[in-house]
C-alpha cells in the first residue's frame, strides 16, 4: 500500500480534475511551490512518469471520473421559459460542431437561450463553462483580452494576449460562450481562428446579430417564441409568468388575448418583458393601445428584419411612455458600456445628483436599466439592446458630441484619481477600464479631442503595464505617440512602448519603436534624444538578442552606431548611450570576430568601462545599470568571474529601490538574470536561487514558467535540490508545451540538469524525454563544451564512469574559454581534475594545481577541488572537511557523495542521505558509454566557432531572463 498523505491525496484529487498548479494551489490555499513539492511526490511515490498518468491515477483510486468544474456562467435572475425543442436543436449542434453561432435581432432571447443550453451542457466539459460578454468591448483586437479576463489569466511575455489564451486553454476540454459579438465581429472571426486552430478539446457557442462569416461557423437561427391559436404557447407562458412577478397573477381565461399581444410582438422575448412590465399600470387594454402608437407601425425589409423592426417599435413605445426628462437621462447613460453610480451619471447627464438617482430608479422599475449592488454602492446597467437604442436617441437629439465629451472628461478624471500606490487601485481600475477604452476609441478619431485623447491613451498605458496587461500597455503607449501633438512627447511615449515590448519579450518591437522614437525626436529637433535612441536600438539587438525570431543585421546596427555618434553632440546622456553601443556592437562586431581572446579583451573592457563612467555622470541609474551589463560580459570574457558577478549584484541593488516604470522593470528583469548566472558561475549557489526566485515569482512571467524559472532549475540541479528539480520541471515542460515548444537554446541549461538528475535517479525513461526535450532546443556548442560537459560528467562520475567524464571534458580550458568563461569555467575545471584523479589520469596532479589557481574564491568549485586531492592523497579527514564545506553552501549531494568517499559509517550516512534524495547509490565501476553524452560530443568536433551570425557574441552570453 503506497503511503499518500492527506494533503497528498487532496492533492492528487483536483490533478484528476485536470487542474493546474496555481487552480490547486489556490483551491487548497497553499503556494504553487508546495503543490509542485506534493506531485513531484506523488509522482516518485505511485512510481508513474508523468502528470497525464498521474491524473489517471487519480481516477483509478478514486474509482470515479474527473469532476466537472461548476460552469462559470451568469446566475439568471427569472426563470427560462420554454424552447424545448430550441435548447434540444442547439445542444446537438454544438456536440458536432467545434463552433455554433446562435443568429438573431436584438431581444430575440438568443443569451437567455446560450446559457440554457451552456448550463445543461457544462457535465459533458471536464474543463468547465466559460461566458464572456462582450458589450463591454469596443475594439474588435480586444477580444482576447475580454476572454482572458473571465479565465483569470494575463498576457504571457513573448506573445499577445491571444497566444496567451491559446496557451492557456491548448489541453482543455470547455465550452466557451461568447455573447454579443455582432459590432465586434471581425475581431471575433480572428480570435476564433486561432483558438480553435490550437484548442482541439475547446468548443465555442456565440450569439450575434450577424454570422461571423467564418469557414467553421455552424450557424443556428434563433427563432421567436412558439405562438399558437389556443395560447398554449411560450411566449404566453413567458407574458404570464413576467407579469405575476410584478403584479397579481392573470386569469387564465385572458390567454387568447396574451396570445394576440405576443404575436403582434413578433414573439421577440425582450419585448414580450418590457410588455408584461407594463400589465400592471396600463392592463391589457393599455398595452394592447399601445400597441397601436404610429412609432410601431415600420415599413420594409425582410421577415428578419421586421422582427428587428418590432423590437425597435417595442422599445419606442416604451421610451413614449417616459417623461422628457426620464428620456433625456436613458439616452446620455447610453454612453457607459459597464455598469455606473448614481455620481458618474450625473456628471454625464449635466444633471442634480439627487434628481439622477430618482430617475435611474425610475428607470430600472421600468426594465430599462438593471440594478447591480457592488461594494462601492448601487450600479446601474443598461442591457446592450437598450443602450443602443438610447446611443441612436442621443444621436437624434443632437446631443452625441456634447454627452460623449463629458463622458470622455468623466473618464479623465477616474484614470486621474487611480492612484497606483494605492491598495485598492486595482479593484477601482476594472470596474471602469471598458468605458476609459470606449471613451479613447470616440475620442481619437476627433480631431477637437486630440489632446484629451492623447491624455487617456497615456493615463491608460501607465495603468495597464501595472495591471499587467502588458500587451495593451504597448498599444496604448503606440496609440498614445500617434495622437501626441509635439514630436517630443510621442519620442517619450515610443520609448516607453519599447521597455514594454522588451518586457513582452518582443526584440522587434522594441527595436522598431526606439527607432520611431529617434525619428519623432529629431522632428522636435532633439538631436542628443535622437542619438540615444538609435544608440539604444542598435544596443537592444546585442543586449535582448533572445528576444528576437530575427536579428537586424550587423552592418544595419554599425550604422545606426554611426549615425548615433554623429548626432550625440557634447550631451552626456548621448555620449553615455553611443558609448555603450560601441562596447557593445562595435567590440562583438570586430573585435570577437578576430580569435583569440587577448586581441579583444582589453578593448572590450576599456570600452564597458568608459560606458559605465559616462553613465554615471548622467546620474540615470537606468543608463548605469544598462552600462554595467555591458561590463558585467566584458569582465567574464576576460575570465574575471568574481568582478562580474559584483557588478551583476550592482546592477540589482541600482535598480530594486526604483519606482516600477517600463524601464525600470524591463531593466531588473534582465539584472536579476544575469546577477542569478553570474552568481552560479561563481559558486554562490543561495545568491543564485535567491535571484532566480524573484525571477520566477515575478508577475510579468506567471504564465511563461519554462522561461522564469530556468535558471532556478540550473541552480538546483546543480545543488543537487532533487525534489525542487522535479517539482519545478514538470512546471516548466507544462509551460513550454503550452507555449508551443519554442526552440530557444537559452531553456537548455534548465532542461539538461533536469536530465542528470532523472539520471542519478536511473530513471531512464523520464532522462529520454528530457534529452529529446534536449534535442528540440538545440544543442550550441554552449551545450557540448559548457553546460552539457558539467552535467554529463556529473552523472558519469555517479555511475563511477570516470574514464568517459574525463574523455566528456577532454578540451582543454582555453580551446573552449568563450562556452566556459560566463558560467561553467569554474564548474568545468574542478569537474575535470576530480575525473582525472578517479581515471588514474598520470597528469591528475598537475590538473589538481592548475585548478586549483583558476578556482580560488568559488565555495564549490574549491571543495571539489580539495575533495578530488583528499582522494588522491587518500585523507579522510580531508574529505570529511570538503563533505563540510559543501554543507555551507548548501550542496547536499556533493556532501553525501564526499562522505561515501570517506567510507566506514560516514559512507553509510552519505548513502542514507543520497536515498533520501531518491538518488541511486553510487556506482564505483566503469561501464559502457553512454549514447546521449556520446551524441552530444559528436557534434561539433574541432575548434569551436562562432555559435551566432547575429549581432551578440556567445563570449558575452548575458541573456537574463
Amino acid at each position: 500500500m503506497v503511503d499518500v498523505s492527506p494533503r497528498e491525496s487532496e492533492v492528487l484529487a483536483l490533478v484528476g480534475e485536470h487542474l493546474s498548479n496555481a487552480e490547486i494551489g489556490a483551491r487548497l490555499y497553499i503556494s504553487v511551490r508546495t503543490v509542485e513539492t506534493h506531485v513531484s511526490s506523488l509522482l516518485r511515490k505511485l512510481e508513474v512518469p508523468d502528470r497525464r498518468a498521474l491524473a489517471q491515477r487519480a481516477t483509478d483510486r478514486t474509482g470515479t471520473g474527473p469532476a466537472h468544474p461548476a460552469p462559470a456562467l451568469p446566475a439568471p435572475l427569472t426563470s427560462f421559459i420554454g424552447r424545448v425543442s430550441e435548447r434540444t436543436e442547439l445542444t446537438e449542434l454544438i456536440k458536432g460542431n467545434r463552433q455554433v453561432t446562435a443568429v438573431g435581432p436584438g431581444g430575440v432571447g438568443k443569451t437567455r437561450l446560450a446559457l440554457a443550453v451552456a448550463t445543461e451542457a457544462a457535465r459533458t466539459y471536464a474543463d468547465g463553462v466559460w461566458f464572456v460578454d462582450l458589450v463591454p468591448v469596443g475594439e474588435p483586437d480586444m477580444i482576447a483580452t475580454a476572454v482572458a479576463g473571465v479565465l483569470g489569466l494575463g498576457e504571457q511575455p513573448g506573445r499577445d494576449m491571444t497566444g496567451s489564451v491559446v496557451a492557456a486553454l491548448a489541453d482543455h476540454h470547455a465550452l466557451l460562450v461568447l455573447d454579443n459579438c455582432e459590432h465586434v465581429v471581425d475581431g471575433v472571426a480572428r480570435f476564433l481562428d486561432r483558438l480553435l486552430a490550437r484548442c482541439p478539446g475547446v468548443t465555442v457557442l456565440a450569439t450575434s446579430r450577424a454570422r461571423l462569416m467564418v469557414p467553421f461557423e455552424r450557424v443556428y437561427p434563433v427563432p421567436p417564441l412558439s405562438l399558437t391559436v389556443d395560447g398554449e404557447s411560450d411566449a404566453v407562458a413567458l407574458f404570464l409568468e413576467r407579469a405575476a412577478a410584478v403584479g397579481p397573477p392573470l386569469d387564465p381565461r385572458l390567454r387568447n388575448r396574451l396570445a394576440s399581444i405576443c404575436e403582434r410582438l413578433d414573439g421577440m422575448a425582450l419585448a414580450i418583458e418590457l410588455a408584461a412590465a407594463r400589465y400592471p399600470t396600463l392592463g391589457l387594454d393599455g398595452v394592447t393601445a399601445a400597441l397601436s402608437h404610429p412609432l410601431r407601425m415600420l415599413t420594409g425589409g425582410s421577415r428578419a428584419d421586421d422582427r428587428h423592426r418590432s423590437v425597435r417599435a417595442t422599445l419606442d413605445w416604451s421610451h413614449a411612455l417616459l417623461d422628457p426628462a426620464d428620456r433625456a437621462l436613458l439616452r446620455r447613460v447610453s454612453v457607459f458600456v459597464a455598469p455606473f453610480t448614481v455620481s458618474a451619471a450625473a456628471q454625464v447627464a449635466a444633471a442634480e445628483e439627487g434628481l439622477v438617482a430618482d430617475q435611474l430608479a425610475r428607470l430600472a422599475g421600468q426594465s430599462l436599466l438593471v440594478v447591480t449592488p457592488s461594494p462601492g454602492g448601487t450600479q446601474y446597467r443598461a442591457l446592450e439592446t437598450i443602450r443602443q437604442y438610447g446611443a441612436e436617441r442621443l444621436t437624434e437629439a443632437g446631443e452625441l458630441i456634447d454627452t460623449r465629451s463629458r463622458h470622455l472628461h468623466w473618464c479623465l478624471e477616474q484614470v486621474a484619481g487611480l492612484a497606483v500606490e494605492r491598495a485598492d487601485w486595482r479593484t477601482r481600475f476594472d470596474p471602469v477600464a471598458d468605458d476609459l477604452r470606449a471613451a479613447l476609441a470616440w475620442a481619437a478619431d476627433r480631431p477637437e479631442q486630440r489632446t484629451n485623447a492623447y491624455r487617456l491613451a497615456r493615463h491608460l498605458a501607465e495603468l495597464t503595464f501595472t495591471r499587467n496587461l502588458i500587451g495593451e500597455s504597448q498599444l496604448r503607449y503606440e496609440q498614445a505617440a500617434a495622437l501626441a501633438d509635439d514630436p517630443a512627447a510621442a519620442a517619450s511615449m515610443l520609448r516607453h512602448a519599447a521597455a514594454v515590448a522588451g518586457c513582452r519579450m518582443r526584440g522587434e518591437d522594441m527595436y522598431r519603436c526606439h527607432r520611431a522614437a529617434a525619428e519623432a525626436a529629431l522632428r522636435s529637433r532633439d538631436t542628443a534624444g535622437a542619438a540615444t535612441d538609435l544608440a539604444t536600438a542598435a544596443t537592444s539587438a546585442y543586449r535582448f538578442w533572445s528576444k528576437f525570431e530575427r536579428l537586424p543585421s550587423p552592418q544595419e546596427v554599425i550604422a545606426l552606431v554611426a549615425e548615433a555618434r554623429d548626432l550625440a553632440g557634447d550631451d552626456g546622456a548621448a555620449q553615455a548611450a553611443v558609448a555603450l553601443a560601441e562596447a557593445a556592437v562595435l567590440t562583438d562586431a570586430f573585435g570577437a570576430a578576430q580569435g583569440p581572446p587577448d586581441n579583444a579583451v582589453a578593448e572590450t573592457i576599456a570600452r564597458a568601462e568608459r560606458a559605465v563612467a559616462l553613465a554615471r555622470r548622467t546620474g540615470d541609474p537606468l543608463a548605469e545599470s544598462a552600462a554595467l551589463d555591458a561590463l558585467t560580459g566584458a569582465q567574464c570574457w576576460a575570465g574575471e568571474t568574481f568582478a562580474s558577478a559584483a557588478t551583476a549584484r550592482r546592477r540589482v541593488a541600482l535598480l530594486t529601490s526604483l519606482p516600477a516604470t517600463p524601464a525600470s522593470t524591463h531593466e531588473l528583469l534582465d539584472a536579476l538574470g544575469n546577477a542569478a548566472e553570474a552568481s552560479l558561475g561563481a559558486g554562490d549557489l543561495p545568491a543564485a536561487r535567491r535571484w532566480a526566485r524573484q525571477i520566477a515569482d515575478h508577475p510579468l512571467l506567471a504564465e511563461v514558467s519554462h522561461r522564469a524559472t530556468s535558471w532556478l532549475l540550473v541552480a538546483d540541479a546543480l545543488a543537487g535540490n532533487v525534489d525542487e528539480v522535479l517539482a519545478g520541471g514538470v512546471r516548466f515542460l507544462e509551460a513550454w508545451q503550452r507555449a508551443g515548444s519554442p526552440a530557444r537554446s537559452i531553456l537548455a541549461p534548465a532542461a539538461a540538469g533536469v536530465a542528470m538528475i532523472h539520471g542519478l535517479r536511473d530513471d531512464r525513461d523520464a532522462r529520454r524525454s528530457w534529452n529529446a526535450v534536449l534535442e528540440q532546443l538545440g544543442m550550441p556548442p554552449e551545450h557540448v563544451y559548457g553546460y552539457g560537459a558539467v552535467f554529463d560528467a556529473m552523472l558519469l562520475l555517479h555511475q563511477g564512469r570516470a574514464p568517459e567524464a574525463l574523455e566528456r571534458m577532454a578540451p582543454e580550458p582555453g580551446e573552449v574559454w568563450k562556452w566556459l568563461t560566463w558560467i561553467w569555467l569554474h564548474w568545468y575545471v574542478a569537474l575535470r581534475a576530480e575525473a582525472a584523479v578517479l581515471a588514474g589520469s598520470p597528469d591528475a596532479r598537475d590538473r589538481l594545481t592548475e585548478a586549483r589557481t583558476v578556482v580560488a574564491g568559488n565555495p564549490v568549485a574549491e571543495a571539489l577541488v580539495e575533495r578530488a586531492e583528499a582522494l588522491l592523497d587518500g585523507d579522510r579527514e580531508a574529505l570529511l572537511a570538503a563533505a563540510g564545506a559543501f554543507d555551507a553552501v548548501g550542496c547536499r549531494y556533493q556532501s553525501a557523495r564526499t562522505l561515501v568517499f570517506a567510507g566506514g559509517a560516514h559512507a553509510e550516512r552519505g548513502a542514507a542521505v543520497l536515498d533520501a534524495l531518491g538518488l541511486t547509490p553510487m556506482d564505483p565501476r566503469h561501464r559502457g558509454a553512454d549514447p546521449h553524452v556520446a551524441t552530444a560530443a559528436a557534434h561539433h568536433t574541432g575548434q569551436p566557432a562562432r555559435a551566432r551570425g547575429g549581432v551578440r557574441s556567445p563570449a558575452v552570453p548575458s541573456q537574463g531572463v
